[in-house]
């Protein structure tokens, strides 16, 4: 494996298909993960019982791992049912081999069942991966409260980050839901604007922002998000537009 280390002493992979590393370097895959997804999602719905996270795509399992990490650290009584496409088998495969950090050493029996089974069950958590086209794999679910949408970059990867694929998307949310992701791009939040979600940004404790889109909106200053008005953007901006397919 051609590990990179990232700053917060955690590895992380680069892709050769795609030209990226699977996490920020400067940002850390671990502190990513829990700043970026875990922690606004889970502050969020923090009286919920029982959660549906969409986790796009499963990679390395940092979001998925994290969720469980953070829920266990803190004694939080949340059942989580995680869905989760993967294009590549050999990948999936591999993890039980991977060098994760430290905070994953007692949760890791999970991920060695799922890189041999793609499935896992407890009594509170249930983990599912899917191997195959996540564009397919979001057709066939429903009642999604939260969506870690961490693809490759539009850049490289757009058939993640459209228009049309965000209208899938919207089709697989709980009336209540967000989807949480690293980009703050105007085509991407274009993309996802344009399917009825409210558009905010996120200022987490790792230095890049992110971006929470959401069907309803949100007024919880814990989290300092700051609301993003898409439609004076677009008058300011006549030129901005979402990504197609």
């Amino acid at each position: 494996m051609d590990y990179k280390l990232t700053s917060d002493g955690s590895n992380t992979l680069y892709s050769d298909k795609y030209s990226q590393t699977f996490h920020s370097l400067q940002d850390g895959a671990f502190n990513e993960s829990l700043n970026k997804y875990v922690i606004p999602a889970l502050k969020i719905f923090a009286n919920a019982k029982e959660l549906n996270i969409l986790d796009i795509c499963f990679g390395l399992g940092y979001n998925t791992l994290a969720t469980i990490y953070y829920i266990k650290k803190f004694n939080l009584t949340t059942k989580i049912n995680f869905f989760s496409p993967e294009l590549d088998l050999q990948l999936i495969e591999s993890l039980q081999y991977f060098e994760y950090p430290n905070e994953f050493a007692n949760i890791l029996y999970i991920l060695k069942e799922l890189s041999i089974n793609k499935y896992y069950k407890d009594n509170q958590f249930t983990i599912n991966v899917f191997i195959g086209d996540a564009r397919e794999y979001i057709k066939a679910i429903d009642s999604i409260d939260i969506v870690y949408q961490d693809a490759f970059s539009s850049e490289t990867n757009q058939e993640l980050w459209t228009k049309e694929y965000f209208a899938d998307i919207a089709k697989t949310l709980s009336k209540k839901a967000i989807i949480a992701t690293y980009s703050i791009a105007t085509p991407v939040r274009m993309s996802m604007y344009e399917n009825n979600l409210y558009i905010y940004e996120y200022q987490s404790s790792v230095k890049r922002r992110g971006t929470i889109a959401s069907t309803f909106l949100e007024n919880n200053n814990d989290l300092k998000m700051k609301f993003i008005d898409m439609e004076k953007k677009k008058l300011n901006s006549p030129n901005c537009s979402p990504l197609l397919d």
